[in-house]
């Protein structure tokens, strides 16, 4: 039940939101991600994601008052997205509407996850995980099921009417639809292990070259489901941390009733391959991917795997926009490949935060290079920092850093 308490709580702090939803600046920084996103950038872009939550509350500003666990989650995000504007916003977009996910969920692979879980700081989601490897036998393969998806009708009713009950004449509501998240490798790493996959890429090979062509098998048939049912996002804001305005998409034809796959961006990434050969990288991710690359408006490719020496491999997939440069690559190499013909995605080293003592100097210039370093091969770039694991408990840093990026990349504008 909401209360009359929780509902103006929930109202007052919507009323802040939609007041910086309203402000110019959110339609000057979307013309920015769209002039990025189409290969004509005006400068650098930056976002801060994945946050290190647990350690950035200041002056109770991230501290809950709601009661209701519904209201709770609403708070959290709308105290969240204010806490950021005011500290550390860079190039984020506040949008004037609250997101209600439909009530979708997929029965999945049918594989189940057998893992050990390792906590250091226990107010903080990140967590380590040791896995059980359920695919020890050619004959596990028989185990994996096509996955369904399944809308919840009735469910998606009740969120869509708590919603207008708290925002109401205050932030608009819209219905969001599933954001397919296609990776291959990221659930093979679970059900297997990193160690036991990496090894049966060497000694399983037809076993593994089988598995991924089952579950990319699968990920087609549960996305015709879902454009046949209505029910896919559309008018994507972000795609894997970062802006996804963009004036290609939606593909002509476009019905918000029944988005298709070609309307959309999708991400695509192998961490686990980091390591492997460019051959294997091709054989076991690329190659068998391209149906799904193919069916998307826009690729958004990579995300920690280091792919500046697997640029030939990565230039094969279809409709390919964004290319990730986590911290471990060649810079110099990464921009050469790259050049004017993707956007740049880099990934700045999230330890500069960590260490006892902030190194404010070495954070700049480790931006410094980046940019430098795309200016000289003609390399749309943004700046995509994420994974904070921890500042050492002084959310400070991350405002310094934002600051900081900032300096340097509206110094960096473009003629």
């Amino acid at each position: 039940m909401l209360t009359t308490r929780d509902r103006e709580i929930i109202r007052s702090l919507a009323a802040e939101v939609a007041d910086i939803a309203a402000l110019p600046a959110q339609d000057e920084t979307r013309a920015l991600w769209r002039a990025l996103n189409g290969l004509r950038p005006a400068r650098p872009m930056v976002t801060i994601d994945q946050v290190c939550w647990n350690e950035m509350n200041v002056d109770d500003e991230l501290t809950p008052r709601c009661e209701h666990p519904v209201c709770r989650e609403y708070e959290d995000a709308l105290r969240r997205t204010l806490y950021q504007w005011r500290h550390c916003r860079v190039d984020m977009v506040v949008e004037p509407y609250i997101r209600v996910p439909k009530a979708i969920h997929s029965t999945g692979f049918g594989i189940q996850t057998e893992e050990r879980i390792a906590v250091g700081d226990p107010t903080n989601s990140v967590v380590g995980h040791g896995y059980t490897n359920q695919l020890a036998s050619d004959a596990d393969l028989d185990r994996l099921r096509t996955p369904v998806l399944i809308h919840d009708a009735a469910e998606t009713a009740r969120r869509l009417e708590v919603a207008h009950a708290l925002f109401d004449g205050v932030l608009d509501v819209v219905e969001q639809g599933y954001d397919p998240y296609l990776s291959v490798w990221d659930p093979i790493s679970a059900w297997m292990s990193v160690e036991g996959a990496c090894l049966a890429l060497i000694d399983r090979p037809a076993f593994m070259a089988e598995l991924v062509r089952r579950m990319v098998s699968g990920y087609m048939t549960m996305l015709d489901q879902a454009e046949a049912e209505g029910l896919l996002c559309h008018s994507q804001s972000l795609i894997h941390c970062t802006g996804a305005y963009t004036d290609e998409l939606p593909a002509p034809g476009f019905d918000p009733a029944k988005p298709r796959t070609k309307d959309i961006w999708m991400f695509g990434l192998a961490q686990m391959f980091s390591t492997v050969s460019p051959a294997m990288f091709a054989e076991f991710e690329i190659t068998p991917n391209l149906p799904l690359f193919r069916r998307f408006g826009l690729v958004y490719y990579g995300c920690c795997d280091p792919l500046d020496r697997k640029m030939a491999e990565v230039r094969q997939i279809p409709n390919l926009r964004k290319i990730s440069m986590s911290p471990w690559v060649d810079e110099e190499l990464g921009a050469s490949e790259i050049r004017g013909a993707y956007v740049y995605s880099r990934k700045p080293n999230p330890a500069l935060l960590a260490w006892p003592s902030f190194d404010e100097a070495a954070a700049r210039e480790h931006v410094r290079t980046t940019v430098e370093v795309c200016a000289r091969h003609g390399c749309p770039l943004e700046l995509i920092f994420k994974d904070i694991s921890t500042v050492a408990y002084q959310p400070q840093r991350l405002w310094r850093w934002a600051e900081i990026t900032m300096e340097i990349v509206q110094a960096a504008r473009v003629g």
